[in-house]
């Protein structure tokens, strides 16, 4: 079964917003069995909307289409559909109901714009939206399937989840598909491929290997394709039984699994608290952890000492060495560590400081040097790290690496020195 996405918004052309739709809607459907043949950004424009779904339709089994459904006169997507099947607009009862009581809950009028999000072609089926206002609409033509649905992610993904994806399984046949992605951490993209390669080159012929990397993690995905879905699963799940074998320190975890969430999920498990002291990024490792669900368990604060003032006078940093050693030394994070656990109260504390760029760098301390603190009631130590040049990645990375190295400290992979004075 062949599919083709079709994103439509004069913004996503112009890169006001970037099209994350289109690469979770793929993904989404390959794991269904579902071939995505291409993906296209249009403009609101009637006549290239017409176009692209006219040929979309001749060539593909499903065209599913994000964006263009809101209240506004620049969205026209709604319209174009309805004289494209050739139906006129009418009202959808329920819909209707559920715009007027979620205007009603925000204190919002119920005008004609909003009554307005509640007309969809007559000949459509359509897919109640509990998240917003714009419902989505399936139809059917000559066999083949169309489905629009609103453009914000967070209305799109359920619709997907509970609408359309049980819907085309009703629908279609759709070929077996197994994955699974193992989560690496802490090996380049090629010195992982050198490492693994006797795992690899033993894999059974019809699994298939992929690389997916980003700057802070490696993914290591298997896939099966039209074999017996049990056999398939419980042979990639042997083999990647294999892999942590191979490389136990580097295999985090599976699936939507980040360093930060199985950092978390240790932690939670210990019934141990953190803390944290962050300088060089500024807050990204405080919102690492508190992004997720349930910090509230085990993160007890932060405290984001960007001045070498409040590293004193807060985390009770030496002023002789921050004179002498500079503030991103070993020094600094291990007492930054020490202080703010100290504070708090916490099991554990994790500090950084460092030069993320794109200046203020040196031949003895180049930007990208950054220093990681971890203290426990163990003791304090720090690992220094340098990365790039890039200011962002260099505050994603130290975000990264210094959860992680406080991941190896909860599973006994890393043995933390114990230093007196510190604690």
């Amino acid at each position: 079964m062949k599919a083709e996405i079709i994103t439509i918004g004069d913004e996503i052309l112009i890169g006001q917003i970037v099209d994350t739709n289109s690469a979770w809607i793929s993904q989404r459907l390959n794991e269904t069995g579902i071939t995505v043949s291409s993906k296209i950004s249009i403009a609101d424009d009637r006549t290239q909307i017409i176009d692209t779904i006219d040929t979309a339709l001749r060539g593909n089994d499903l065209v599913v289409v994000t964006g263009g459904l809101g209240p506004t006169k620049d969205d026209i997507t709604k319209k174009t559909l309805a004289d494209y099947f050739g139906s006129k607009l009418v009202r959808h009862e329920p819909t209707f109901e559920f715009i007027r009581t979620l205007m009603t809950k925000r204190g919002i009028a119920f005008n004609e714009l909003n009554q307005a999000q509640a007309l969809v072609p007559e000949c459509c089926t359509v897919l109640m939206n509990h998240n917003g206002t714009a419902p989505g609409m399936w139809f059917e033509r000559n066999g083949k399937i169309l489905v629009s649905l609103p453009g914000v992610p967070f209305e799109m993904m359920p619709l997907i989840n509970d609408e359309v994806l049980p819907r085309i399984r009703e629908h279609f046949s759709l070929r077996s598909v197994v994955h699974k992605t193992a989560i690496t951490f802490g090996l380049a993209e090629s010195a992982l491929a050198l490492k693994i390669a006797p795992w690899e080159d033993s894999l059974p012929a019809f699994l298939k290997l992929a690389y997916l990397p980003n700057p802070s993690q490696i993914r290591l995905r298997l896939s099966a394709y039209d074999t017996d879905q049990k056999m398939a699963q419980e042979e990639i799940d042997r083999q990647f039984a294999r892999l942590e074998a191979l490389i136990p320190a580097y295999v985090i975890g599976y699936g939507d699994d980040t360093v930060a969430s199985i950092t978390a999920e240790l932690l939670h498990r210990r019934g141990a608290t953190l803390a944290v002291a962050e300088s060089c990024t500024g807050g990204a490792l405080s919102s690492a952890f508190t992004s997720m669900p349930g910090a509230s368990e085990y993160f007890l604060g932060s405290v984001v000492s960007y001045s070498n003032s409040v590293k004193e006078q807060v985390l009770g940093v030496h002023a002789d060495d921050l004179k002498h050693y500079g503030a991103v030394s070993q020094q600094v994070a291990e007492q930054m560590a020490a202080g703010v656990r100290r504070i708090t109260g916490a099991d554990y504390a994790i500090s950084t400081t460092g030069i993320a760029g794109p200046s203020g760098g040196s031949p003895e301390k180049p930007v990208g040097t950054v220093w990681i603190g971890i203290a426990s009631a163990k003791g304090v130590f720090a690992r220094k790290m340098v990365f790039g040049h890039l200011r962002r990645q260099n505050i994603e990375r130290a975000t990264a690496n210094a959860i992680n190295l406080l991941r190896l400290v909860l599973t006994d992979r890393i043995e933390t020195p114990v230093q007196q004075g510190l604690l």
